[in-house]
């Protein structure tokens, strides 16, 4: 692919090129309107496009099927040898800044698909929120899970296979809870066995994709495209509050079950950077919907709209029942109703006793 993109590139314009292909999209909605624009594609640009969506993909597959494995096993290994050397620490900060390319190349492939029709321009804040919060993102969840792994290696592997399989077989139990039909449409030349192993690898890159970050590109099988074009909010919200009650958890184990080699480390204080970290990598995320999107303007909701939503539900879960407050008011009245009748009848009792005391008061 390369050598055909660079023999593709230094030859165009050269020749004429025999026809040409007319795409049609959609500006972003300014003031209420939405202009449709035609533009020319030629047949050099229209390879030169799928290459490079190609070359995205590929830096995706990359990234959480070799850097995010290695990433965890370097710093795996620094942490038993309580030793990082220059080479070790360079090629760690090489596959850090892989896996983030890779998911921010992975949040701009979700773009482009979910917005196909319209003309995506992504500005440079857009870039810097989105490496923002992956790299918070992944960094903390790299090393909670180094940091369980070295204490509690037997638990290591069920914690693993929990993730990966529940993130693996989550796009299969919504395609048979929605009893739609075998997808067929993927690639004429293939069977039925090989569309079977073609998803199956889709889902495995998907669960390998969330074992360390969200997954902006969300796999529905059921789709003829194979991907979710909806913005889901709830799944969203949903998977970052249960990660961070997981990586919380892994935490609070190692920090009971820490050993030696832990001697030097302020442990309170890294398990709280830890969790400050992964709550910056929330807060660069809603930046990033909130103010950065490219294509904000189509959102049904935003994400302020969405967070006063689930504190007004939070406020009605916490908010005693109306028969209860009720009673707490009727129990009130009649305490005051007592307590004044009490004083009443002291008051009257008073100016029994002490006639001549009433009399001059009155007078």
């Amino acid at each position: 692919r390369c050598v055909e993109v660079f023999y593709i590139y230094f030859r165009a314009g050269r020749v004429e090129e025999p026809y040409v292909s007319i795409t049609k999209k959609r500006q972003m909605p300014k003031d209420g309107y939405s202009e449709e624009i035609e533009k020319e594609v030629g047949q050099a640009e229209g390879k030169l496009c799928t290459h490079r969506s190609a070359f995205s993909r590929a830096s995706v597959i990359q990234a959480f099927l070799g850097s995010a494995p290695q990433l965890t096993l370097q710093l795996y290994i620094c942490v038993l040898q309580q030793e990082i050397t220059a080479a070790r620490s360079i090629f760690m900060v090489l596959s850090l800044l892989s896996i983030v390319y890779g998911a921010l190349r992975c949040n701009i492939l979700a773009i482009k698909i979910k917005y196909d029709d319209y003309d995506v321009s992504v500005k440079p804040a857009a870039y810097i929120c989105i490496f923002l919060w992956r790299s918070f993102e992944i960094a903390t969840r790299v090393t909670v899970l180094v940091l369980f792994s070295s204490v509690l290696q037997i638990w290591t592997l069920p914690v693993v296979l929990v993730n990966f399989f529940g993130f693996f077989f989550y796009p299969w139990i919504l395609f048979w809870q929605s009893k739609s039909p075998f997808p067929e449409n993927i690639e004429k030349a293939l069977s039925r066995v090989g569309t079977t192993i073609v998803l199956c690898l889709l889902t495995f890159l998907y669960a390998g994709i969330n074992m360390f970050c969200w997954s902006a590109v969300q796999v529905k099988l059921n789709d003829p495209d194979l991907i979710n074009k909806s913005q889901n909010w709830y799944r969203l919200t949903v998977y970052y509050m249960l990660r961070f009650i997981e990586n919380a958890f892994l935490l609070l184990m190692w920090y009971i079950y820490k050993t030696d080699i832990y001697l030097y480390v302020c442990a309170p204080l890294l398990v709280l950077q830890l969790l400050i970290g992964y709550c910056m990598a929330v807060l660069f995320m809603l930046v990033f919907y909130q103010f950065c999107h490219p294509c904000k303007k189509l959102f049904s909701s935003s994400v302020s709209e969405g967070l006063l939503s689930c504190f007004k539900f939070l406020c009605f879960i916490c908010k005693p029942p109306k028969s209860t407050t009720l009673m707490d008011k009727a129990e009130v009245k009649s305490s005051e109703n007592t307590d004044e009748a009490w004083s009443s009848s002291k008051t009257i009792d008073s100016q029994k006793g002490n006639p001549h005391q009433s009399v001059s008061s009155n007078a």
